[in-house]
């Protein structure tokens, strides 16, 4: 288990810093300046140097390069003589500091995601903490919704197999997984929240947090998360059913299930005490998947709702050329895709004892 999980640790840093400069190269040679981006249309000769030297955009490619790895490290070393030492003044790593070698301090610290471009003076980590507990509350509320009825109908159809029950289910997975997610948001959108409002009292749009019309107080508002979570859970409550339906009948032809059966073991115990859990791992694997996608995919649903997501949060910056936020976001949601994936290795030891977590 140790070599395991120090072979995914180096794997996962390993990973980072591909994703990490393959984003930084994309944006590094998009058109624009940062400096102008920063200062909006009022800047002066002046406070553009001012805010190249700063940050370093004065610099080679090369340089700005090891200066955000720098700014990313948990462990860094800073300059006591140049622009690195204003951060260190001003407090906006919130290090620890190590020890001093010349001019230069190491130091301990969170990730630096650098500040936004159009939201002056805020650190992207505060963007990105603000809205990615939404998008969690999101991608968990469409998975559970996908999960539940997935294998309810997934065992259903192939309990049912070959019947008009289990040709309808196949219809409809297969429906749900042609429709994008874009499409169905809007239909859902125009249908539930705008010709059934009277009856169904759902909104087009709106977001889990909302300001009164004071603007005084804020109230949560659970029925906005049904929508965008059904539209955000449609495919992969199809995957699920698909997968959960080929899985259980894959495992109902084992010789031990046919033993279960002839100690005298009804159907529906045969599947709940035996079938069900070995017809899992294709599930876990697809679910977490899909989780980790939602996270990167739920861009479009939650623009077209109006939720204030880490989605929403990257459009917005898209339009606005923020390239820190767009950044941070890519890196927040590549470490996430990278952990999901190494906890899901640890639930298949569980589901399946014949899986080793060893390093092949």
């Amino acid at each position: 288990m140790l070599r395991y999980l120090l072979n995914k640790i180096g794997y996962t840093i390993l990973t980072l810093f591909g994703v990490v400069s393959v984003i930084f190269i994309l944006f590094s040679i998009l058109p624009g300046d940062p400096a102008r981006m920063m200062l909006g249309q009022n800047e002066s000769i002046e406070q553009v140097m001012a805010i190249k030297k700063k940050y370093g955009f004065d610099q080679p490619l090369f340089t700005q390069y090891g200066y955000y790895l720098n700014d990313l490290s948990p462990l860094s070393f800073h300059s006591m003589t140049q622009g690195d030492y204003t951060y260190l003044k001003e407090g906006k790593y919130n290090e620890f500091k190590l020890f001093s070698l010349g001019n230069a301090q190491m130091v301990i610290k969170k990730p630096y995601l650098r500040e936004s471009f159009q939201k002056q003076g805020k650190k992207v980590s505060d963007v990105i903490g603000e809205t990615l507990p939404n998008t969690i509350i999101l991608a968990i509320s469409s998975i559970l919704i996908a999960l539940l009825l997935g294998l309810v109908f997934g065992v259903i159809s192939a309990i049912k197999k070959d019947t008009y029950i289990d040709k309808l289910i196949q219809i409809f997975s297969t429906f749900g997984m042609s429709l994008p997610s874009f499409f169905s948001a809007i239909l859902f959108a125009w249908f539930f929240g705008f010709l059934l409002h009277e009856y169904t009292n759902l909104n087009m749009t709106g977001s889990l947090y909302e300001l009164d019309d004071f603007g005084e107080t804020v109230s949560i508002r659970w029925k906005n998360l049904i929508l965008p979570a059904l539209v955000m859970g449609i495919r992969p409550l199809a995957v699920v059913i698909q997968l959960m339906r080929n899985s259980l009948l894959e495992v109902l032809s084992q010789d031990y299930i046919r033993t279960a059966k002839a100690k005298g073991l009804s159907k529906v115990q045969v599947i709940r005490r035996h079938a069900i859990k070995n017809a899992l791992n294709p599930v876990v694997t697809a679910i977490s998947g899909w989780f980790a996608s939602m996270l990167a995919g739920s861009v479009f649903v939650e623009y077209i709702f109006g939720w204030n997501g880490l989605g929403k949060e990257i459009v917005d910056a898209l339009n606005n050329l923020d390239l820190p936020i767009i950044m941070g976001s890519v890196l927040v949601v590549a470490t996430m895709f990278v952990m999901i994936n190494i906890f899901v290795d640890l639930i298949y030891g569980w589901l399946d004892p014949r899986v080793k977590l060893v390093d092949d």
